[in-house]
């Protein structure tokens, strides 16, 4: 039973509290088609009200087109297209969520969209997001090369272009790929609007609802979120410091026969974990037994702050398994929207179909830009001043860590990438974000990187979007709030889905 609650002090007669409370409802699509009232005794019985009351509740239902009554059945909610226009001739509003496509809703389906959100924050310190800061975007050095580019190119760089990805610029990512140990020719590469599209094209051609993904856990928040939206059943290898525990794959191969396996090898999201050269190699032959293809994400290969990372799966792969799949949006600026998939050229005709159904092609300027950098060596020049700065900030939080955090918090320090993955005592996450909202910090909760497990002991503490001047004032903050805070047996209790995770 839907849980209807009223206010007889209000001045708002409570038969129209009860009236409204279904309506909105039933508008928000909380309530479907065919679901049945309870009956007017039952709802009169359970709210301490007279039966008329429920009566003239359900009249108002019935007048606005949205119930109807039928004796022996009840009172049950109609279809959208049965609702009448009223009597004055007003046309009701459409119930948009009841004509939807059904989706595999999460607590944190949102989660993407309120991290970008963040952005225009001026009022917190923010430790959530994973995003380049601001001042290491090569604006002077992109604004130079473009205008360089439109006085050469003219209207040209403002044209459509293919869907593939312009050629000169997937030929210049043929050469990157080159420099990462794994050469690949253009026309192996499919030029995509940042990594997430590229992730979400690859489950729109494998993934039948049901079909089986093997992921780390935990994983990347967004890759997540888009299998679960294909309806696919994801099965979670737990991730050390050494990265996914291939040793636990071989019997989730043999028994699922998963469509694919999905990886960050190198720094991943959100634990740091770096898979060890001879993990990689143990996945790729257990990829080759059982037939699985391999999708890498290699977002943070340029971020190794420690000597240089294992070669990537692609490198290592000699039959054509691994799917790999990388972006700009870490290294030059997550608003040139651009990623790329390189990947076996059948699978890649497939790729691009799924893609010209979406955007058509990916920012011609964007890529012209791009492969100025490439060609001219400035990309290269620019990642190793990015390596320094983003070293420099990860010792930053590690000392503040160091400095603030109170007994129980945990972290391991990462090689590379943008993250430390903390494990904190047990304290309520809806009372730690509340808490945090107050003093003005963000964060990631580790709960939405885990398929199953409810992880609410972990959180992702990003040291590259906010100032570096900002970074252990941040931590500081957050720390202060798991100080005090209370320990708990529990630390789920609360209404954690309702709460903002982000403040």
């Amino acid at each position: 039973m839907v849980d209807v609650s009223v206010d007889k002090k209000s001045s708002v007669p409570v038969y129209q509290q009860i009236s409204r409370y279904y309506r909105d409802m039933i508008s928000q699509g909380k309530i479907a088609e065919g679901y049945r009232l309870p009956p007017e005794r039952t709802l009169a019985k359970t709210l301490g009200v007279n039966r008329t009351t429920i009566l003239n509740a359900y009249r108002d239902l019935k007048e606005a087109g949205l119930v109807a009554g039928h004796v022996g059945r009840g009172t049950t909610v109609l279809p959208p297209s049965a609702a009448p226009e009223s009597a004055a001739g007003e046309v009701q509003p459409l119930r948009w969520t009841q004509l939807l496509r059904q989706q595999t809703a999460t607590p944190w389906e949102g989660i993407i969209r309120d991290l970008h959100a963040l952005t225009e924050r001026k009022d917190s310190i923010i430790l959530a997001i994973g995003l380049p800061a601001h001042d290491l975007i090569p604006a002077k050095l992109m604004r130079e090369t473009l205008d360089a580019l439109v006085a050469e190119r003219g209207p040209e760089a403002f044209s459509s272009g293919p869907c593939e990805g312009v050629f000169g610029f997937r030929a210049a990512l043929a050469g990157l790929m080159g420099q990462r140990g794994a050469p690949c020719d253009p026309d192996e590469i499919l030029v995509t609007t940042g990594s997430q599209q590229a992730i979400d094209l690859i489950a729109r051609v494998f993934l039948e609802p049901g079909d089986v993904v093997v992921v780390e856990e935990p994983s990347y928040f967004g890759a997540l979120n888009v299998f679960r939206q294909a309806q696919a059943r994801l099965l979670g290898v737990p991730v050390d410091r050494n990265g996914m525990r291939v040793d636990l794959l071989e019997p989730l191969l043999q028994r699922h026969r998963p469509k694919f396996i999905y990886t960050l090898p190198t720094y991943q999201n959100p634990s740091g974990a770096l898979l060890s050269l001879e993990r990689r190699r143990r996945l790729l032959e257990l990829a080759y037994r059982f037939r699985v293809p391999v999708v890498e994400d290699d977002i943070y290969q340029d971020f190794s702050y420690d000597g240089d990372p294992p070669p990537t799966l692609k490198a290592l792969d000699t039959a054509g398994f691994v799917i790999y799949v990388s972006s700009f949006s870490k290294t030059l600026s997550p608003g040139l929207r651009i990623g790329w998939v390189a990947a076996a050229r059948p699978l890649l005709h497939q790729l691009v179909l799924a893609k010209q159904l979406s955007d058509l092609h990916s920012p011609t300027l964007s890529q012209l830009l791009i492969e100025r950098l490439l060609i001219s060596g400035d990309f290269r020049r620019h990642v190793g001043g990015l390596r320094e700065a983003y070293a420099r900030r990860r010792e930053t939080m590690g000392a503040a860590l160091r400095a603030e955090a109170p007994e129980g918090v945990s972290w391991t320090k990462p090689a590379g990438g943008f993250y430390f993955w903390c494990r904190l005592p047990d304290v309520s996450q809806a009372a730690l974000m509340a808490r945090a909202g107050e003093e003005q910090v963000s964060y990631l909760p580790g709960m939405p990187c885990f398929v199953h497990e409810r992880s609410e002991h972990r959180v992702r503490l990003s040291y590259s979007h906010c100032p570096a001047d900002q970074i252990h004032e941040g931590v500081a903050r957050l720390m202060r709030a798991v100080r005090r805070l209370p320990r708990v047996s529990d630390p789920t209790r609360g209404r954690l889905a309702e709460t903002r995770a982000l403040v």
